[in-house]
């Protein structure tokens, strides 16, 4: 497991790029990059209550989204439920904060660790674990460049299984290692593969459900 090294930049296009491109508005400037450190991850979550995963040494906001946050509470309400059936492990939501190597804070939007995985000392904030599976729902501040950086760690720590969501293009993407993937549509399933197996979800139903404005149509006849 690579260790994550302090930045090297000049300018402030050269941090950003570093980080993947991604959007100014994100990165914080106090603690000045590069100086930052796990403690000022959970003080500023229990202080402003905001997300920021820590990358070399700089604290780097979540991108926020009411739609995907529903779609991931969705998606991990759906894992929980069947690891639970099945007794297969642990599942965390979109502030599972875990520790991918030293000075590499990640924070996927669900995750799920296998019972030989989860971390067995109750209390920890920020779990040193690699993720059986890890879920990214894609918003509109993410970039190509910090997604592709964000594959690189999950598999290097060991990650087995990586979904990227894309909500606007109801697509979905399936990484079973770094180069390996399958591009899913609408008409697709996610499946759990060796991570969970036996789990299937319908792109199309799970997106409709995030999408609905009002309760489901009844017909008259069924109502009491």
């Amino acid at each position: 497991m690579s260790v994550a090294t302090p930045p090297r930049h000049e300018t402030v296009a050269d941090l950003l790029k570093q980080l993947g491109g991604v959007p100014a508005a994100r990165v914080r400037m106090n603690p000045t990059p590069g100086t930052a450190t796990e403690k000022d991850v959970i003080k500023l979550h229990d202080r402003e209550g905001r997300l920021f995963e820590l990358v070399d040494g700089v604290l780097v906001e979540k991108g926020l989204g009411f739609h995907e946050s529903r779609l991931g509470v969705l998606l991990a309400v759906a894992i929980c439920n069947f690891s639970h059936k099945h007794d297969l492990g642990v599942v965390l939501g979109a502030d599972g904060t875990i520790r991918l190597a030293p000075g590499l804070v990640r924070i996927p939007d669900a995750l799920f660790l296998s019972w030989e995985r989860a971390p067995k000392r109750r209390g920890v904030v920020i779990p040193t674990v690699a993720p059986d599976l890890v879920v990214e729902i894609l918003n509109t501040t993410n970039r190509r460049r910090e997604m592709e950086r964000k594959l690189d760690e999950y598999f290097e720590a060991g990650v087995r299984l990586v979904w990227y969501i894309d909500p606007r293009r109801h697509t979905a993407r399936v990484y079973t290692s770094r180069r390996d993937v399958a591009k899913l549509t609408i008409d697709d399933h996610l499946d759990g593969g060796d991570v969970l197996p036996g789990f299937r979800l319908s792109l199309a139903d799970w997106f409709a459900e995030g999408e609905r404005t009002g309760p489901r149509q009844t017909n008259d006849s069924t109502r009491s």
